[in-house]
């Protein structure tokens, strides 16, 4: 899929198939975020991967959409040291998505309310909070991003007009 169009198709998807997803699958997704860059290539994430249904459950109470998580194959805590670096995590949760979306698995952002608790139910220790678990999953309904051009997807998306959010100073300017 060209680039452009995994970007302007992807939307954040939140009802999911009964069905697993393959390991290999679920490799690259972990892969695409261990590639992401990092503030001096430090790498400060751990990925929790949650596949088991009694903990998945258990996990779905310590996020704010439970049926995200509850629904879903599988949840991928992105943890780091105090819960911090969240560009590095951001940078890394979107390779992932991406990456699933071009092999047509559908994923969401989910956050917390409490990292403490999401952290225990998860086991981790050593100071490991988890910033953000995306849910992922195979569509509920299919999803075709090739029938639409990367332009028609932008102009239908809920976002608001490129020239609304973008700023072009002249020098000078004060």
């Amino acid at each position: 899929m060209d680039t452009y169009l995994a970007v302007a198709s992807k939307r954040d998807r939140r009802r999911y198939a009964d069905r697993p997803i393959p390991d290999d699958v679920v490799t690259r997704i972990l892969d695409a975020g261990r590639l992401a860059g990092s503030a001096v290539n430090r790498q400060p994430w751990t990925f929790v991967v949650v596949d088991n249904p009694e903990l998945k459950g258990r996990l779905a109470e310590a996020v704010y959409a439970g049926d995200n998580v509850r629904g879903a194959a599988l949840a991928i805590a992105i943890a780091t040291k105090d819960g911090g670096s969240g560009l590095d995590v951001g940078r890394a949760m979107q390779n992932m998505l991406l990456v699933a979306w071009n092999d047509g698995v559908v994923s969401c952002p989910n956050g917390m309310p409490d990292a403490a608790a999401a952290a225990r139910v998860l086991g981790l220790e050593d100071g490991l909070l988890p910033v953000n678990i995306p849910s992922f999953g195979y569509p509920a309904r299919p999803l075709t991003p090739e029938d639409r051009s990367a332009e028609e997807w932008s102009t239908e998306a809920n976002r608001k007009p490129l020239e609304e959010v973008v700023r072009r100073p002249r020098a000078g300017t004060q």
